[in-house]
């Protein structure tokens, strides 16, 4: 058990790509104690760093999965959950935050505020969670950290207040002034283990003491004691770290830290605002569906009291050589080893057999856990998402948010014993990634898998070969294409059917059109029962089953709004099926006549280039139908953010590599559907008919 929770902290380490946050995390290990020596990302010694504990994720240099660990910090218990940068792994960045009190927003000095900072920032805000931000690579050519604080406020709207000015940079980064205590601060020894504290150097003084003054003003913004104090002269450390605490919580500020976490410079410090400014558990308001209600709107706040009734969430699932792990957050009550709990989803009773504490892949057994703190599951069988209760009470903790796959890709196993071994290796993948789905396609009798990305499939592709052994063959990366309405148009349709005995009979009339919203959006005016109540129900499920499949290219039909305003019955003839055969029919006849027209998903590129190839990089996009949104600048590189169709953005990886000489990168993540062109629109249509007529 963790005891107090006033002195636990439940943080999440979240950022764009290459920003440092797996080096960060070792480094925070280490200083904790928690390992005994460093290993670095792509480490020469074959080891890799802690926490990416998968073969890909050491061999690519990335983080795949979220991985979670814990560290004791003067006398604190931090659970930290490092998170994938890249935003076909979107998905452990929602579910780590919406388990976790606070964050920290690793930054890189020299590319600053990226694409993916922006999207987890957003996924931050979705989740309410109380941030901090860390400026990391002090010590790269072009840092600039002043320069990335004023692009958190900026672009990402944030009240960023530097705490820390940095002693010299890039080559020359030295270490960091404390701009609360004005003591500068040296990290010395092998591995950065030891902080001289000396005077504030003398060219730095100025600076410091000048924005030392803005943290000054708005840390007083947010305690009146402190801003009497600051008008007399009597400020005291205590008094501006309660005010910067109470700003953070509130989210009203985002205190900016600085240093190098590869040259071990301002980890420790940063360890120190984790205690100082993030959030324990009480200091976060938590609430759950009651599901005793009957309804989804009655919600009750979670207490985080040990002796109340028992509430877990679970957000991740992994299914390794034991079982299934599943990682949990105790909102409520605590779980011992041996406990039964109720999954409030299935209903299902599941007694806990082993209760462990993660450390990345490593698992070490406890005999409980508390309300606040975030352990792992084992043999439990249950979905991501699933809430758990020890049976006394009945809710639900809200869901995460988990965005729609746009790429899919048709599989075929080689052999009947690949199929066997692709079967297992996909029911595992679609329990523990919500963004990983599976289907079968109906006209050629393929599966079909769905992503986030080219990446996102890739990874899944190869471990399957590697953990399951299925050798699979894979079709050419298809866009997931949707349908909509151009104009409205009234239907009128009557479904009449006699087979003998009672017939089906059902007529519904009203109006189909485009509407806003993606979603479907069914509306019933109705009246004097000329279609009875009970029947309403089934002509919105009617058309809800055949807008799964639109009949010009046999994508998903989305924005569309059904009013029904009159129709008939038969006291005999009809029934529930024969009101769903008449929305069908009305959608089939009645659809085409709206014009339909198709949308294709646009991506949000981010290309970040040397200024040489600034020229080339612009040209691979301008190719693609790209719209460009805007471009950054500094000394020595160029980012150029643009909207381009998905469908023109396979195998752009080696084209920009081989036009830039290997020093360009770019992310993507889906940004909104639109219109496509005429032409390719025509050239869906044909493809989707000519399918047709090869299937019959």
């Amino acid at each position: 058990m963790i005891g107090d929770l006033g002195k636990v902290r439940n943080i999440g380490i979240s950022a764009h790509i290459d920003s440092g946050k797996t080096t960060l995390t070792e480094r925070i290990l280490f200083y904790a104690n928690r390992i005994h020596k460093i290993h670095e990302v792509r480490g020469k010694d074959g080891v890799g760093a802690t926490m990416d504990s998968m073969e890909l994720e050491r061999e690519r240099g990335i983080t795949i999965a979220s991985a979670a660990t814990n560290v004791s910090w003067k006398k604190h218990h931090i659970n930290i959950i490092d998170t994938p940068g890249h935003v076909d792994f979107t998905i452990e960045v929602e579910r780590a935050l919406r388990v976790l009190d606070g964050a920290v927003l690793v930054l890189c000095a020299v590319a600053g505020v990226q694409s993916q900072s922006i999207t987890v920032d957003r996924q931050m805000k979705r989740y309410k969670v109380p941030r901090v931000a860390f400026v990391n690579k002090c010590d790269r050519s072009g840092a600039n950290p002043a320069r990335v604080c004023e692009q958190l406020r900026e672009k990402l709207g944030h009240n960023a207040v530097m705490m820390q000015i940095p002693i010299g940079l890039e080559g020359d980064h030295e270490g960091v002034v404390d701009l609360i205590t004005m003591k500068a601060l040296y990290f010395t020894g092998d591995n950065g283990e030891r902080i001289v504290e000396s005077e504030v150097p003398s060219h730095l003084i100025a600076e410091a003491e000048m924005r030392r003054e803005v943290l000054l003003d708005v840390a007083s913004m947010f305690d009146d004691e402190l801003m009497e104090a600051e008008l007399e002269g009597r400020t005291t450390e205590e008094m501006i770290h309660r005010a910067i605490r109470n700003a953070t919580l509130a989210q009203e500020m985002t205190p900016v830290f600085m240093g190098s976490a590869y040259k071990n410079m301002g980890v420790q410090t940063l360890l120190d605002c984790f205690v100082r400014y993030l959030p324990n558990p009480t200091e976060v308001t938590n609430s759950a569906i009651d599901l005793s209600k009957g309804d989804e709107e009655t919600s009750i706040v979670v207490t985080n009291n040990s002796a109340d009734p028992t509430i877990a969430l679970a957000f991740k699932l992994e299914d390794g050589l034991y079982g299934q792990l599943t990682y949990i957050r105790v909102y409520q009550g605590c779980i011992n080893k041996g406990d039964t709990l109720t999954n409030t989803r299935t209903g299902k009773r599941v007694k806990i057999g082993r209760l462990v504490r993660m450390h990345s892949d490593k698992m070490e057994d406890i005999e409980a856990a508390d309300s606040g703190d975030i352990v792992a599951l084992f043999g439990v069988d249950c979905a991501s998402g699933d809430t758990f209760t020890d049976g006394n009470i009945s809710v639900s903790m809200t869901s995460m948010h988990v965005p729609e796959p746009v790429i899919s890709l048709s599989i075929k196993p080689v052999d009947k014993k690949a199929q066997t071994n692709m079967s297992k290796a996909l029911q595992r993948f679609t329990k523990e990634d919500p963004t990983f789905r599976v289907a079968t396609d109906q006209e050629t009798g393929d599966t079909v898998v769905k992503g986030m990305g080219e990446l996102h499939l890739e990874v899944y592709l190869e471990r399957m070969k590697r953990e399951y052994n299925a050798e699979i063959m894979t079709s050419p990366p298809k866009v997931a294409y949707r349908e909509t309405l151009g104009t409205a148009v009234d239907f009128d349709y009557t479904h009449k059917k006699q087979t003998g005995g009672s017939g089906q009979y059902a007529k519904v009339q009203g109006t189909i059109e485009p509407w806003s919203e993606e979603d479907y959006t069914f509306e019933s005016k109705v009246v004097g029962g000329r279609i009875p109540t009970e029947y309403i129900g089934a002509v919105e499920k009617g058309f809800k089953m055949i807008m799964a499949k639109g009949p010009t290219i046999g994508a998903s039909v989305v924005g569309m709004k059904v009013t029904v305003v009159d129709g008939n019955s038969h006291a005999v003839d009809s029934s529930d099926m024969a009101f769903q055969e008449a929305a069908k029919g009305a959608f089939r006849k009645f659809y085409p006549k709206t014009n339909p027209k198709v949308l294709e998903p646009l991506m949000l590129v981010s290309v970040e280039t040397p200024r040489e190839f600034q020229g080339d990089s612009m040209g691979t996009l301008m190719q693609r139908r790209a719209i460009v949104l805007g471009t950054t600048e500094d000394a020595e590189f160029v980012r150029i953010d643009a909207e381009v169709p998905l469908s023109e953005m396979f195998g752009y990886a080696t084209v920009l590599r081989s036009t830039t000489q290997g020093k360009a990168t770019f992310t993507m993540e889906f940004k909104r559907y639109s219109t496509a062109p005429a032409d390719i629109a025509d050239e869906l249509k044909k493809e989707y008919q000519d399918r047709r007529k090869a299937g019959n």
